[in-house]
């Protein structure tokens, strides 16, 4: 996943769906499209609820609706994930640390690529 990716994929799938911005508000449960408008622009990220009442109306997941955002995302989570298995190897070997830095591990090499 080293190519850039739009933060969404909101105004090609309404396009594809042939709706438009008023009628995905509608089906949003909001009053207008400018909302729709702001959310395609990138200059309001939606609320979870909003998401997801976004992946009902496309049938396309939120990762693949807001692909550059969950980039974005992911990336963070991997540095922040190497990080911490960094303050785990440096704890008490055990079992359990064994096991975390395992997953941590894993969980860096996934979502750095």
């Amino acid at each position: 996943m080293s190519s850039f990716r739009l933060s969404n994929y909101l105004r090609a799938n309404r396009k594809r769906l042939g709706l438009s911005q008023d009628e995905v508000a509608f089906l949003l449960g909001t009053q207008s499209g400018a909302k729709v408008c702001r959310h395609e622009k990138f200059l309001r990220e939606p609320s979870l609820a909003t998401a997801l009442a976004y992946e009902a109306i496309f049938q396309r997941s939120i990762r693949e609706l807001f692909g550059g955002i969950y980039q974005k995302v992911q990336r963070a989570v991997a540095a922040r994930a190497k990080v911490l298995t960094h303050r785990v190897i440096r704890g008490k070997p055990n079992r359990q640390t064994d096991h975390k830095r395992k997953i941590l591990t894993e969980m860096t090499t996934r979502h750095s690529k």
